[in-house]
């Protein structure tokens, strides 16, 4: 088999756009869940709004990426105010019900015939939306290493990428060690003492919701522009249990666990995927096994069964500290 081209693959999706979204989308969840307990399963939804907000604005109004980006923190905003008003105040699994039910609506507006004119329906929209971000593109040759290899458009992504991750852990890491940061940590283990302190509960909760959807939408940014595309099928809830597993495995309520997760997991999405590949092309695994058709679906299975063995030996992830966050006793 061809070990360079694996590694290669392995590597350059470690490092590349996908794990980039994903440990943007991860920070954001570790907000929520790690740090302030809140049970947030329509990340996806902030992710939407975000690539939708940029494509839309870009495509059928002709306005600025810069600007469609800033509008598309508003509209992140908007939609952690509009989720958080209703359920803060009551159980987590109220914010849990409303959040994976906000995300699917999103999605079927997206897809939805009526609005096809906006938002393009089930094919979406596709587009150049990301010229402006394009031009000042500073590496016209891209990167062609042994082990890693990115067109221009790509390397810039990823730069600008990984740039956005560095600033949001080095925001999450002021954050946490702040006065702020301890009242967040306190709800979580439990809010009544800290509503018997004179804290505002409610506020707190909302500032966290609202930081995390944010840092989401900064992820649906890096998806649009570095598909120059959004199609509504992408951000299923799917997308959302995947930065769960990036979070749990990388380790909850850690300022570096959702990146280190999110490299772990694509590292090995694609290392199995490819190892597999090579296997059946090599007859080492015969066709009434598996063949390249079902390649795709075994990674899953085996990365799936990975996190389960994670879970029962080590559920607060690989570099969680079960003192601060056991996950198996989250309710």
């Amino acid at each position: 088999m061809d070990w360079t081209f694996i590694f290669q693959q392995s590597i350059s999706s470690a490092v590349g756009v996908n794990a980039i979204i994903f440990a943007l989308a991860a920070i954001g969840l570790n907000m929520h869940f790690g740090y302030t307990g809140l049970l947030n399963f329509g990340q996806a939804g902030f992710l939407a709004v975000g690539a939708y907000t940029v494509a839309v604005l870009v495509v059928n109004f002709d306005v600025s990426v810069w600007i469609a980006f800033l509008a598309g923190i508003f509209a992140a905003i908007l939609l952690a105010l509009l989720l958080g008003v209703p359920t803060l105040r009551l159980r987590a699994d109220y914010l849990a019900i409303v959040t994976i039910a906000t995300a699917e609506i999103i999605r079927q507006v997206a897809r939805s015939v009526t609005l096809r004119e906006y938002f393009g329906g089930s094919d979406g929209i596709t587009g150049k939306f990301g010229a402006d971000f394009f031009a000042i593109n500073p590496f016209p040759a891209g990167l062609d290493l042994p082990l890693l290899r990115y067109t221009p458009n790509d390397l810039w992504v990823v730069v600008v990428g990984w740039g956005l991750v560095v600033i949001f852990v080095f925001f999450t890491y002021l954050m946490m060690r702040s006065p702020w940061g301890r009242v967040i940590k306190a709800i979580r283990e439990d809010e009544e003492a800290v509503r018997s302190l004179g804290k505002n509960v409610y506020l707190y909760k909302m500032q966290s919701l609202v930081l995390g959807g944010v840092v989401g939408a900064f992820a649906g940014f890096v998806y649009a522009i570095s598909r120059q595309s959004v199609q509504p099928d992408n951000y299923s809830t799917a997308l959302t249990f995947f930065a769960y597993a990036v979070l749990i495995l990388g380790g909850a309520a850690r300022v570096l666990g959702p990146v280190v997760g999110a490299v772990i997991f694509w590292f090995l999405l694609v290392f199995i995927e490819q190892t597999l590949r090579g296997l059946v092309n090599i007859d080492k695994i015969p066709d009434w096994l598996m063949n390249q058709n079902q390649v795709g679906q075994v990674r899953f299975m085996l990365v799936g069964l990975g996190l389960m063995l994670l879970m029962i030996y080590r559920p607060q992830g690989i570099f969680g500290d079960k003192k601060e966050l056991a996950l198996d006793a989250r309710a």
